[in-house]
């Protein structure tokens, strides 16, 4: 019921330009379409291709958007085997890859499987049903576009929606919900709200650049999985005044020059120049919904098979982060690359390949 009710909404996007013919591009019409171009979303790409199936990946974004989307300097916790789908070796001199080593990686992998990937198109409607989905999509330009797919994968991770605070000001120019680098905010007073990885990261940054920084966390301590390594250092700047900070403490109002906290014992107004509001992301929730893919009530974790990743729609399957919920904590880019693989486990079960698939594996 719910495919058909955001069909309808189909009859709403204006033809600005003449929308895209089914039947004019090769792509259009494919066995598995998926809808995310992260590390997991290019994992099933790959494992429905290598199965013998028709594929396209759409990302609004560009290809791995949530990583090119990190900080410009960042280094990943993890090792560079833990990256690797697609059983292509990830090649590093340095014992932890970079986000520029990842975003050059992934690049080769999708040239390495010709992977066929629409970026930078945005899914407007998905209607149909299992084996004969309609999905319907607009670019930059506002062109739209129509695809035809017998099944279809949704990998569209969390980290595009970040967690607001529904305060005063929160929507000036001045404050942002990314961190990407310290050079502009030099000799500026910086006010990093959170006590995870990401604002303890932005602060020592911050900090470590010239800045004036201010850490505002509402719990009484900064979070125990911040980084081991991190997290000394953080704490040190704290205790010997490098770094003020505010536990217990909420953030009351962002105003152009200055901010407002509510600590436990008063009420202050500190100077600000920018406001980082680095308290988390999550999933595109109402995009689920919109297909009928049923949420757990506590943790918006969606209904699907543990085994096959199949959602209660039949023939609409979810990977990666959005299979946890709000715990994105739980499924990174280590545990969610596998999904593909089970995932193409059961198209093979279930799906005839269609004639001229393109790349298929040798074993297949």
């Amino acid at each position: 019921m719910a495919i058909n009710k955001i069909s309808e909404a189909a009859k709403e996007i204006p033809d600005v330009l003449p929308r895209a013919q089914v039947d004019s591009r090769p792509d259009s019409q494919v066995d598995v379409l998926v809808i995310g171009a992260g590390p997991t979303g290019l994992a099933c790409g790959i494992e429905a291709q290598k199965a013998g199936f028709k594929v396209v990946v759409i990302d609004k974004g560009c290809v791995v958007n949530s990583i090119y989307n990190y900080p410009a300097n960042m280094t990943f916790f993890t090792t560079p085997e833990l990256l690797e789908i697609g059983d292509i070796p990830f090649s590093t001199a340095n014992q932890k890859p970079t986000r520029q080593e990842a975003l050059e990686y992934y690049r080769k992998v999708a040239e390495h499987y010709r992977l066929p990937i629409r970026q930078y198109q945005k899914v407007e409607t998905v209607s149909g049903a299992d084996g004969e989905f309609q999905v319907t999509t607009s670019d930059r330009l506002g062109r739209i576009y129509d695809y035809q797919a017998r099944k279809l994968v949704v990998a569209t991770g969390y980290y595009d929606l970040p967690n607001y605070l529904g305060i005063p000001g929160e929507d000036l120019p001045k404050v942002f919900h990314y961190y990407r680098e310290p050079h502009p905010f030099f000799d500026t007073d910086v006010l990093v709200i959170g006590g995870k990885n990401s604002a303890a990261i932005s602060t020592l940054d911050f900090w470590r650049h010239g800045a004036r920084v201010t850490l505002v966390h509402r719990g009484p301590k900064l979070h125990n999985h911040i980084k081991y390594w991190i997290l000394p250092d953080i704490e040190n700047r704290i205790k010997n005044g490098e770094v003020t900070a505010y536990f217990n403490t909420s953030v009351q109002e962002i105003a152009p020059d200055y901010v407002v906290l509510n600590t436990p014992s008063s009420v202050i107004e500190l100077k600000n120049d920018f406001v980082f509001a680095l308290v988390g992301y999550h999933p595109d929730y109402d995009f689920l919904r919109a297909m009928g893919i049923e949420l757990s009530s506590e943790q918006c974790r969606p209904v699907c098979d543990p085994v096959t990743l199949e959602s209660n729609v039949p023939g609409i399957y979810v990977a990666g982060v959005i299979v946890a919920g709000s715990r994105t904590n739980e499924i990174f880019i280590e545990n969610g690359r596998f999904h593909g693989q089970q995932i193409a486990t059961h198209l093979r079960q279930k799906l005839q390949p269609s004639a001229n698939s393109g790349y298929a594996d040798e074993n297949t």
